[in-house]
């Protein structure tokens, strides 16, 4: 009977240990699920990371830099910036967009990156639209057509004269083919009807650099940028490319005024991966709404050149995006640009 009374023992016992083991198991989910819903209903309970896909020194990192500091203080966790330029934004994108779906990762970007690099790229790594989800629009800058001080015109009138006078003469410089004020020259010479030509730079700053030195007379470049150089008169502002003035600029024409219909704006926009729990994304608007709503932040974007933009749901920043992507996907066809 002894050997009978042991086994029964013995199964019993391990019985008792699989339940233990079940209840613990059990525990434990039930701690995981309550960690998680408390991380998501105290975030942010670390730094945040925002991804700059731009250079250091250009607009979207001057308004990147400008914005973090301010929903530090809204948020009261750090917020840092992080410079992840190349591919005319591509690698920092697809970065942001590979991130973890938990609201540590950010995307601050611009339009070119967001709506024109899926046209003009062949595979861009990224889809703009189902990879990420919009946060916030945080305002327009317009681009503005420069000219180097050795040119002797004052005007738009004045440049599209000198180039009908002489066809495929005159040169402009870019950030790269493709990119935004590569694509603001190709818009000017169809609707003018003039043939400037195109000299790629890899980034902004080279490009300014060649035509400051008089190497190329024309650039397009955008607002904060170039508003240093304009100030110092040691660049000549013909137009800006909004669809009226900059009151930045109040004495600069509108290119629209010279050639009807040309607009070609600049956004600049918070993003966050696609998937981030619905607690986080709300988190995340309540404190970019207080964020923008700040004087200090709206005096400090509206002297570099941002047009701040009317309070936007993210649904309606989603539609912009969505028109944008449409819109520019024409321009790129009709200029023959692309990029593998």
């Amino acid at each position: 009977m002894q050997p009978l009374h042991s086994q029964h023992a013995l199964g019993s016992t391990a019985a008792r240990r699989r339940l233990l083991r079940q209840a613990a198991m059990a525990g434990l989910g039930l701690m995981v699920t309550w960690g998680a819903a408390h991380a998501q209903s105290g975030y942010p309970q670390r730094p945040i990371l925002m991804v700059v896909p731009q250079a250091a020194g250009g607009t979207n990192d001057i308004v990147g830099r400008l914005v973090s500091q301010k929903l530090s203080e809204v948020l009261g966790s750090p917020v840092a910036v992080e410079n992840r330029p190349g591919a005319g934004g591509n690698i920092g994108t697809q970065f942001a967009a590979k991130a973890p779906k938990d609201g540590y990762t950010l995307l601050m970007t611009i339009s070119s990156s967001q709506a024109i690099n899926p046209a003009l790229y062949k595979n861009p790594g990224f889809d703009p639209v189902k990879d990420f989800k919009p946060v916030a629009l945080i305002g327009a800058v317009p681009n503005v057509l420069l000219a180097n001080p050795g040119f002797t015109g004052q005007s738009v009138q004045d440049l599209i004269a000198a180039a009908k006078a002489k066809p495929g003469q005159l040169q402009y410089a870019s950030a790269g083919n493709g990119t935004l004020n590569h694509l603001l020259g190709e818009m000017l010479n169809s609707m003018a009807g003039i043939q400037l030509q195109h000299v790629p730079y890899k980034g902004v700053a080279p490009a300014m650099n060649d035509v400051l030195g008089g190497q190329l007379p024309f650039v397009f470049a955008s607002l904060p940028a170039s508003l240093s150089h304009i100030k110092a008169g040691k660049l000549k502002a013909l137009a800006v490319s909004s669809p009226k003035r900059s009151p930045a600029l109040p004495d600069v024409p509108a290119l629209a005024e010279s050639v009807p219909g040309y607009a070609g704006t600049l956004w600049i926009g918070l993003f966050s991966p696609a998937g981030v729990p619905a607690e986080v994304s709300a988190k995340l608007g309540e404190a970019m709404g207080k964020t923008l709503a700040a004087k200090d932040l709206r005096d400090k974007l509206e002297q570099q050149g941002v047009e701040l933009a009317a309070p936007t749901s993210p649904e309606q920043f989603s539609t912009l995006l969505n028109e944008d992507i449409a819109r520019w996907a024409k321009i790129v066809k009709s200029s023959g640009a692309a990029i593998d």
